[in-house]
């Protein structure tokens, strides 16, 4: 079973003794970034990215190397990796927040991308879904009743940006290429774009649809939010044997199953002091 902990936070959460936590490209842009709430968000992100994988790592907090750099231009920006370059990267994480929501997700067992989106705020349904559903997911939405469009557009929404995170492509893979489950169904990747539809640097034309696993969360039970992991081959290969191993004495589990490990992400941040 592929394991993945993930820990959720709030915009409050973020304090002044976080800072000390941050290297100097994140300082950087926490000083650049405007919007006080921006700020919290980016902060609280940062801050319990760095405790958790401290935790794992045995390192102190501040000590965790962590490298952003794009794939296209080389800026210090994009999906934010730890950077060992003498030995093999032991986790791989994600960042999200939406609204006053922060969350991280760590695992070990391959790429992982987590998404959330505020289950409160105004969304623009019908623009969106043009945007990124395609037509056979458009149809399904507009088959459910007007009141209940909502939650399962951002359901989705979740579960599409979760995997692009997990692959580090973001936004630049056409989200109508790409075929999820629908929103009362177990979540999964029916359909994954064909190359043409990728631009051709993101090098992901031999992914299958099987190689990318989900599990959706709700937070404080309004929030949607799902978690994707790309899986290794290696790992899928310890995962089948491992399924195979517990077939055999009667348990209930398989490759594809993610195990959710919570982590509350306000207490994390609260303990940090000088």
């Amino acid at each position: 079973m592929i394991s993945v902990q993930v820990a959720w936070a709030r915009l409050g959460d973020a304090h002044a003794d976080l800072l000390t936590l941050l290297d100097p490209v994140e300082r950087g842009r926490h000083d650049e970034t405007v919007a006080p709430a921006d700020r919290a968000r980016f902060l609280a992100g940062c801050a319990l990215s760095r405790l958790l994988l401290g935790e794992l790592l045995h390192l102190p907090p501040a000590d965790v190397p962590l490298r952003r750099v794009c794939p296209r231009c080389g800026g210090p920006h994009g999906k934010v990796r730890l950077d060992l370059p003498d030995a093999p990267v032991p986790y791989d994480f994600s960042v999200t927040h939406s609204g006053a929501v922060v969350g991280v997700a760590v695992s070990s067992d391959g790429s992982v991308g987590l998404d959330v989106e505020d289950g409160e705020a105004p969304v623009d349904v019908d623009g969106a879904a043009r945007t990124a559903l395609s037509g056979t997911e458009l149809a399904a939405l507009y088959a459910l009743p007007p009141a209940e469009r909502r939650l399962a557009f951002l359901r989705v929404w979740t579960r599409k940006e979760a995997v692009l995170k997990a692959l580090g492509v973001g936004l630049r893979m056409p989200l109508r290429a790409l075929k999820v489950s629908p929103p009362a169904a177990p979540p999964a990747v029916l359909v994954w774009p064909p190359p043409s539809a990728a631009p051709p640097d993101l090098r992901v034309s031999n992914l299958r649809p099987a190689d990318l696993r989900m599990a959706d969360l709700l937070v404080d039970g309004v929030h949607p939010a799902t978690v994707a992991m790309a899986v290794t081959e290696a790992t899928a290969v310890t995962q089948v044997k491992a399924a195979t191993g517990l077939a055999a004495r009667g348990a209930v589990s398989g490759p594809g199953e993610v195990r959710v490990v919570p982590r509350d992400g306000s207490a994390i941040l609260a303990a940090h002091s000088r």
